[in-house]
């Protein structure tokens, strides 16, 4: 059956305390609402359409990714019934299922959305349930005889007897192309003077339409965001989902519980990642990779046995086969290590491209920079880059051996098998195979310390 998804997301949010959007909140790496319009896309949807009220142009603009998402703007906040007619203008024509979801129950997989589809037949209206050991707070299921639905109470609005229901409304549904003529009969006699969507449920039995029902056993399907607390609370359990997914395509998490990971990140078999491993964005890793405690990868690569030791940062960066990094190193954006290279403790790179075999074992600083092959980089080199104005690049032949303490004032070339002795400052090219020394001749005058040391008369 064929049919669209309208997403309910136009709440204030005000018990989020902040001036961002409610839907807009990061969870793992990308906004709130996005999971929404994900599950709605894959569920194989014509039409998506978000209802949104407050922060609309910013909504958009978090969504302008997504295609064919339409928008509907609910300029009163007047109940979740009074949301869903603001999509009827949209959506008046469409003749197949309209499925209807809060934008902040992101956990809502997709074979929900699909298996509520389907369950829908002939009925008029499909919706799902849960049965819960605490039901407090949500609204029960009524039934009757013959196990047919007939309506939905408030917890507020509960008989003694109905509060020990266990099945609840978690608020999806699927509505057959009536709901536009049903919601005209949804009225705001209540406290709160709203317009709700699950008075459609008695209108619907009024008028004689078959209503079925889809039960979830999965409870975080349930979660709603209100407040920072519940968005933690969700976050964990799609992290949950992640760490289970990963781990089942063979990859080894020790404390998976510390482990944070985004829907975005691709792992492959027999990945390690040891504890407080944080992988966000584009992040990859081939077979055989192992990430050390307490590093963080942005949107880099590892290639198949690649290594990255703890504690080591590494933001679009690209690692190859056999090369390593760390620990406590820095590979900033455009860093590219090629087969075989290390970068050790204390290193910072940044659009730097080092050579198979390079070694830069610690303590340096290699920014704007090409480094051949089998060059060695000793301790305390730093590539002077910057004259105040502009960035300039540093070229490093290959098996070139850079001596500890090194200045190489860019723009800077050293030719192919040069030495270049410790201590040097370099602002000039250096030849292949020449050996290149910058610095104040050492001078030593015997005794000296003897005599400051002697009694003055």
């Amino acid at each position: 059956m064929k049919h669209a998804v309208v997403i309910l997301a136009a709440g204030m949010g005000t018990r989020m305390k902040s001036k961002l959007p409610k839907m807009l909140h990061p969870l793992l790496g990308k906004p709130m609402l996005a999971y929404s319009v994900e599950s709605a896309l894959q569920s194989g949807a014509e039409r998506v359409v978000v209802v949104t009220g407050h922060g609309l142009e910013q909504v958009q603009e978090a969504l302008k990714g997504y295609e064919r998402l339409e928008f509907a703007l609910q300029a009163e906040q007047l109940g979740t019934a009074h949301a869903l007619m603001q999509a009827r203008k949209l959506l008046s024509d469409f003749d197949g299922a309209i499925v209807v979801r809060y934008g902040d129950c992101p956990l809502t997989r997709v074979k929900t959305l699909t298996g509520l589809v389907r369950s829908m037949g002939t009925a008029g209206l499909a919706l799902v349930t849960m049965h819960l050991d605490d039901p407090t707070g949500y609204g029960r299921i009524l039934r009757d005889k013959k196990g047919e639905i007939i309506a939905n109470v408030e917890q507020k609005d509960t008989t003694s007897e109905q509060r020990a229901i266990k099945e609840i409304n978690p608020g999806v549904y699927c509505f057959d192309p009536d709901v536009w003529r049903m919601l005209e009969q949804v009225d705001n006699h209540n406290a709160a003077q709203e317009y709700y969507l699950p008075d459609l449920i008695r209108i619907y039995r009024a008028a004689g339409k078959k209503i079925v029902s889809l039960e979830s056993k999965d409870p975080g399907e349930l979660l709603g965001v209100n407040s920072r607390a519940q968005l933690a609370e969700v976050e964990q359990v799609l992290l949950t989902r992640l760490r289970a997914h990963w781990m089942a395509e063979g990859v080894r998490m020790i404390k998976p519980e510390t482990i944070y990971l985004e829907p975005s990140v691709q792992l492959s078999s027999d990945v390690t990642l040891w504890p407080g491993v944080i992988l966000r964005g584009a992040t990859e890793l081939g077979e055989g990779v192992e990430i050390g405690a307490y590093s963080i990868l942005s949107n880099t690569t590892v290639e198949a046995g690649g290594k990255i030791k703890s504690h080591t940062l590494c933001e679009e960066a690209y690692i190859s086969s056999g090369a390593d990094a760390g620990p406590f190193a820095r590979l900033r954006p455009q860093t590219h290590l090629e087969p075989g290279a290390h970068v050790g403790n204390f290193v910072e790179t940044k659009n730097a491209r080092l050579g198979r075999g390079v070694k830069a074992g610690h303590l340096a600083y290699l920014g704007d920079t090409e480094i051949g092959e089998d060059t060695n980089i000793g301790a305390g080199t730093i590539t002077a880059n910057y004259d105040g104005l502009r960035k300039h690049k540093t070229i490093i032949g290959k098996r070139v051996f850079v001596g500890s303490n090194s200045l190489l004032v860019a723009p800077v070339r050293l030719g192919d098998g040069c030495f270049i002795a410790g201590g040097s400052a370099i602002n000039q090219d250096v030849p292949s195979d020449a050996l290149a020394i910058a610095r104040e001749r050492q001078r030593t005058i015997e005794n000296y310390m003897k005599r400051k040391r002697e009694p003055q008369d």
